[in-house]
Formats: structure tokens, sequence, C-alpha cells
């Protein structure tokens, strides 16, 4: 703690005596205001972190003006290099913050329009600066590849500017969310399909069957919620009717404590990447994971390789139910 202390005290002393010779050497300079830009500008910040998953946003803000009595803002439009999915938009709100911190939206335009890659707001508001809000939905069709966006402000004086961002990488992998899952009725876990079979539906879907969720409450042992390859054997499997053909070892590994964000949705954690799914080491794993909780969760590894997942259980309840949310990589 001294030694914080005297390192202040030295770079003030330093600091006066810089200030000194500057005193003595230079004639001071009288401070003058900038002359604000008249022209038209833009600017944009992404506001979404994390990797980008199909069927996600990606959220920007954009930011355009000129000088009042210059003229006015006549549209904006956002131009994608991958057209965006269903629920793509500009907003047609410009916002600001108010002094408690809250966005407030005010209405400058029409609700925006697309075609083709391109989404656009006309204004109907007389105003000269304005900050929209850029939703694009990732689309299925961009898993794998990077997206480029070019937004455009037009002026009343006839000035356009431009502002490139990214290229942002997509990510490969897929994800269901918020997936209901109960002892001996809707229990059976497929990979390929991204979602839960109930008894009567896995018998038609044997072979997708990748995991069975059960409940357990058994004397001297710790089982209660559990995650289980259908090839497991019966004895990590009791009392459970498996459809006929429903046979495949998956390799499954317990992980505590990794509260992916997209799955979650928590105030705090972590993101799951492609990468994670890549690097995974699942040698010698067992075809079983038991006492699993909230918040916790498991890497699969589907028997033919083909898929990798992170299993995620958002809640469970002690009648023997769940809610689960996956992330799948395809190898």
């Amino acid at each position: 703690m001294k030694r914080y202390n005297l390192s202040i005290n030295r770079l003030a002393v330093a600091c006066l005596l810089l200030g000194l010779l500057a005193i003595t050497s230079c004639k001071e300079e009288e401070y003058a205001v900038p002359a604000a830009k008249t022209a038209l500008q833009n600017d944009v910040i992404k506001r979404t972190l994390g990797p980008n998953v199909a069927g996600l946003d990606i959220e920007f803000a954009y930011a355009m003006a000129l000088a009042p009595e210059r003229g006015k803002l006549v549209s904006a439009q956002v131009e994608a290099s991958i057209a965006g999915g269903e629920g793509t938009y500009l907003e047609n709100r410009s916002y600001y913050t108010d002094g408690g911190g809250n966005d407030i939206g005010i209405q400058i335009g029409n609700p925006s329009t697309s075609q083709g890659n391109t989404t656009t707001v006309t204004f109907t508001r007389d105003t000269s600066a304005a900050t929209l809000r850029y939703f694009y939905k990732i689309p299925a069709a961009a898993k794998g590849q990077a997206v480029s966006f070019k937004f455009t402000a037009t002026a009343s004086t006839g000035e356009t500017v431009t502002y490139d961002m990214g290229p942002y990488q997509i990510a490969k992998m897929d994800m269901s969310l918020d997936l209901p899952v109960k002892d001996a009725t809707n229990c059976f876990i497929s990979l390929e399909d991204m979602r839960v079979y109930s008894a009567e539906e896995a018998a038609s879907n044997a072979g997708k069957i990748d995991l069975v969720y059960l409940y357990r409450s058994i004397p001297g042992i710790t089982f209660t919620h559990a995650l289980v390859s259908p090839g497991a054997g019966s004895g990590y499997l009791p009392g459970v009717a498996l459809p006929s053909g429903a046979n495949n070892v998956s390799k499954i590994r317990k992980e505590w404590g990794l509260r992916d964000f997209h799955l979650a949705r928590l105030q705090f954690g972590i993101y799951i990447d492609d990468l994670d799914f890549e690097k995974l080491t699942m040698t010698d794993m067992p075809a079983y994971a038991i006492n699993l909780r909230a918040e916790s969760g498991a890497w699969v590894e589907s028997a033919d390789g083909r898929y990798r997942a992170y299993v995620y259980l958002n809640s469970v309840n002690s009648n023997g139910s769940a809610v689960i949310s996956i992330k799948r990589y395809t190898l």
C-alpha cells in the first residue's frame, strides 16, 4: 500500500515539473471549440455478442446525421451479402437513452420493407439525426459462411453515406431451445432431429434415438435426473421400455457449471462455439450421465460419430420432468 502511494506521489511530482516546464517554455494557446461537421455522416456498432447461430439475430445500431440547416434524412437501408431469414427488419423508430438509462423510441418512418438482400426504411418525420436498430435473422442457408453488411443513409440534399460491417462468421451448429421432457412419456431424444419423441413416436424413429431422459429415486443410489444412451444396458435404464431397434450407444460426459448463454439465457454465462465441438475429446466416455441438476449439462457424441451436442438442463422437477436445450454440431 505504501509503494502504491509513493508511485502516485512520484507521478504527481513528475506531472507538476512537466507542467512548469511547459509554462516556462511554451506560450499558452487559446482553446477553440472545433467546428461541427455539417455533411451527412454515419456510424454503426454491433450490439450482439457470441457466436452467430442460425435462427438468432445479429443486432446493429445505425446512427446517421447532418446539420439541421442543411436538410433532413430521407431513407436508410441495409444490404446483407446473404439475404436474412423471416424476421429481418430495420427499426422505424429512432432510439435515445433517457436520464434513467431507459431506451426511448420515437417513430421516424414507415415499417421497413425488404427486397432481396436489402431492407429499407423511408423517413416520414422531419429529422436530421436518427439511430435505427437493424435485426438480421440468421438463415439456415448461411451456416458455415461469412456475412457482411452495407449500411446506407440518404439525405434531402442528395448526399449518400455508407458504412461497411463484417464479415461475420456464421456458426455451423444448430440449436433447439426449451424442450420439455418427462419420464416414461416424453423422454426419447434425437440429436439428428433435434427434438424429443414420445414413446409412441419413438417406435417409428427408433434408429434416431440417442438419449433417454429418466428420473429414478432409488434407495442408496443417487440417480434422480439422468440422460442415458438407449444401448447402455438395463442397469442404467431401470423400468424403461425401449422401442424395438433403439440400441444406439452414445458417449456422454457430464458437465457442471457450463451455462451456455444462448441455452441458459441467464445474466452471466459463456458461449459454446463450433471450435468447442471440434476439439471435444469423448474417448472412453460412459453411455450415461446420472444425478443431473438444473443448470448442469452433458456433452454427447452420437453412436455413429456424426453429431456432437451439448444438452443443458434449464430446469428440473421432482415429479420426473425437466426442460432441456441443445446445441448440436455436425461433424
